[in-house]
């Protein structure tokens, strides 16, 4: 990109002296830390199996940007904090961002415009888009070294509210909006399945048939593994519970509170009441029985949590066919699933899953892909490069903001690509600490860095 010289920008003078600046500083980019990212997809292989999934039906003869790196461009912008396609009519200029696409860094021959990114997001196909669900559960296999013992999987859904006249949009009674109603699928941390969905179903639609797709993937690869599925009350379908019931799969899910549940939770409410009115203290009991709701197919165990506070009863009902004492399965096994919140938090709000403006909905379900594949990575970053940091529970929005919007001055010759990171940045120890742990390579610590030239 042509440097031109400007005149010197004025600001308020700092006592005697006089405060200038002009845009001559030479090339810098404000995201020296993405290439963190980059090393944790070279770990991963991700973005070289979306592009495997992806067909490219452009005449080889006149491609001037590769598919991998439209992928590059969209999953590390999204990963960087840039959720909108024009953000990257700059972004193209940028050395270290041709750095990330794997292009020699040369401001006479930027990455792909908007439009090009545009042309691949409206090109998706759905089989294309199975292939890429299906990289990113290969990805979970891939990150264990040793075979589980265990594995709880835990879905929930969300809304994804919608204003225009896109594809698939539906008003929901619930959220009161028009929107989709997208599944997520998460272990832990980890990010399985983010399946968008119309919203003219309940919470539970398709669930079952991604629970079997994942299940035989899952034991495929660990065929010992114990799988157990955590769930809110919108997933207790009894066709889920009966198929888990006869494929050796444990669950735990919410149970909405209903008449009939109320009145068999009766002696252990009454007990918390009284409880309470001889020490006005927060009472929670726990018991169980069995019950069938009138569209199940037979009657299952039901674990009551009879709370009684200042406020009256709140009692709360699972259903379960797991073995364990009623207060352990709620609290130790039930109450976790709530951490699945923050981490739709993340993929929704930090990284823009929610952005599916595209007209077409299958434009808009690549969107979402391009968004859990920016999460994987932040997850990488997280899990294997943060590891015992002060920074390995924060969200991705923190380490983004701490990690990965460095400041640099980027050096390039024909033999290598020299970034001079900030002076000035407070994390150069644990900087270097994450590279070493991604790339597996011991490096110096950051004192005794040579300057480079």
């Amino acid at each position: 990109m042509t440097q031109c010289t400007r005149n010197p920008l004025p600001f308020s003078s700092l006592g005697r002296r006089r405060v200038e600046a002009d845009f001559s500083g030479g090339t810098l980019t404000t995201d020296a830390g993405a290439l963190l990212l980059r090393e944790a997809d070279r770990r991963l292989g991700l973005l070289d199996a979306f592009d495997r999934a992806i067909p490219d039906p452009r005449n080889p003869d006149f491609i001037v940007h590769p598919q991998r790196a439209l992928l590059a461009q969209r999953i590390y912008g999204i990963a960087l904090g840039y959720e909108d396609l024009n953000d990257h009519t700059s972004l193209r200029f940028d050395p270290i961002w041709q750095t990330l696409a794997e292009y020699a860094p040369d401001a006479e021959h930027p990455l792909a415009s908007a439009s090009t990114l545009c042309r691949l997001e409206n090109r998706a196909v759905r089989r294309s888009l199975f292939q890429m669900a299906s990289a990113l559960v290969e990805t979970f296999v891939a990150s264990f070294k040793e075979p589980p013992e265990c594995l709880v999987l835990d879905f929930d859904a969300t809304d994804d509210p919608v204003h225009g006249e896109q594809e698939g949009r539906f008003f929901h009674g619930y959220y009161d909006n028009y929107c989709f109603l997208p599944l997520y699928v998460f272990c832990g941390e980890q990010l399985l399945v983010p399946y968008l969905r119309t919203a003219d179903g309940d919470a539970a639609r398709h669930s079952r048939a991604i629970l079997k797709l994942l299940v035989r993937r899952l034991r495929q690869a660990w065929p010992n593994v114990r799988i157990i599925v955590r769930a809110d009350s919108g997933f207790c379908r009894w066709r889920m519970m009966r198929w888990c019931e006869r494929n050796g799969v444990g669950y735990i899910f919410g149970l909405a509170r209903n008449s009939r549940l109320q009145e068999l939770a009766t002696p252990w409410m009454h007990a918390a009441a009284c409880c309470w009115e001889m020490t006005h203290e927060h009472q929670r009991l726990f018991g169980e029985f069995a019950y069938a709701a009138g569209s199940w197919d037979r009657e299952r165990r039901v674990i009551v949590k009879a709370e009684h506070t200042a406020q009256g009863d709140n009692p709360r009902f699972l259903v379960s066919n797991l073995p364990g004492n009623p207060r352990g399965l709620y609290d130790v096994l039930y109450c976790p699933r709530g951490d699945m919140e923050n981490r739709i938090k993340e993929q929704q709000l930090m990284l823009f899953a929610d952005r599916t403006s595209c007209e077409k909905f299958l434009a808009n379900q690549f969107r979402v892909l391009l968004s859990a594949a920016a999460y994987v990575l932040m997850e990488a970053v997280r899990r294997l490069g943060l590891a015992g940091s002060q920074l390995e529970k924060a969200q991705v929005s923190t380490i983004r903001l701490r990690l990965l919007k460095v400041a640099a001055q980027v050096t390039v010759s024909a033999r290598r690509v020299y970034v001079r990171l900030a002076s000035g940045f407070p994390l150069q120890e644990l900087f270097a600490r994450v590279l070493g742990r991604l790339s597996g390579a011991r490096l110096a610590t950051p004192a005794a860095l040579p300057d480079g030239g």
